[in-house]
């Protein structure tokens, strides 16, 4: 016999799909979506700023004099940095700790929802676990589909430790999420990664050029 792996008269946070150790497919199933793991090609702008390069440059002689063993650290020294160039490359609204809700099993706070011409939710990997985060952000993601009034056929979502980040899809028209393959290191990848950034967010085809 197969018990279910969510209580359906439970109330749950977006924190406790992290914590309670379920699979991410298991978790979709539950929801009525499906799920993959495979290589996505992100949107992605060719961007031209030396902001971006300065950064990198920052980054690289500074963080070996960082104790980067907390979230907090991590959150203020490397997450933080990138959203703020974010904002000198685009018109980005950020909010962070944002509450929404959908119903008593998909509810809590987004840690960062990036509002432009698209949205992206950004959440930060608790104890650097990407596999059970993905499992959270897959959550707030369709937590989001069911809870916005947008139309969009499409959301995005990205998981970070702060050094590394990983990316998720929604595909709200056939309810399937992927997770991409594919991981952008803080500050190896960071042009790299803003490029996807600004390319989320503007709309932007793959690859295209800003």
């Amino acid at each position: 016999m197969l018990y279910p792996v969510l209580e359906e008269k439970a109330s749950y946070t977006f924190s406790d799909y992290f914590n309670m150790g379920i699979h991410v497919e298991d978790m979709l199933k539950h929801f009525g979506y499906t799920f993959e793991i495979r290589d996505m090609e992100l949107p992605s702008v060719g961007i031209r700023s030396d902001g971006v390069l300065t950064l990198q440059t920052k980054l690289n002689k500074h963080l070996p004099s960082i104790d980067l063993s907390s979230e907090i650290s991590r959150r203020e020294f490397l997450i933080a940095p990138v959203l703020l160039e974010l904002i000198d490359l685009i018109q980005v609204k950020i909010r962070s700790e944002y509450p929404i809700r959908y119903n008593d099993q998909l509810k809590g706070t987004l840690d960062y929802l990036l509002q432009a011409q698209k949205v992206l939710l950004i959440i930060e990997a608790k104890r650097d676990d990407l596999v059970q985060g993905f499992t959270q952000l897959a959550a707030e993601l369709i937590a989001y589909d069911g809870w916005t009034d947008s139309k969009e056929p499409i959301l995005y979502g990205a998981i970070s430790t702060g050094e590394i980040w990983r990316f998720g899809r929604l595909d709200r028209t056939i309810k399937h999420v992927t997770q991409d393959l594919s991981l952008y290191r803080v500050p190896a990848d960071l042009h790299e990664l803003m490029s996807i950034l600004v390319g989320i967010l503007t709309g932007a085809e793959p690859d295209s050029d800003q």
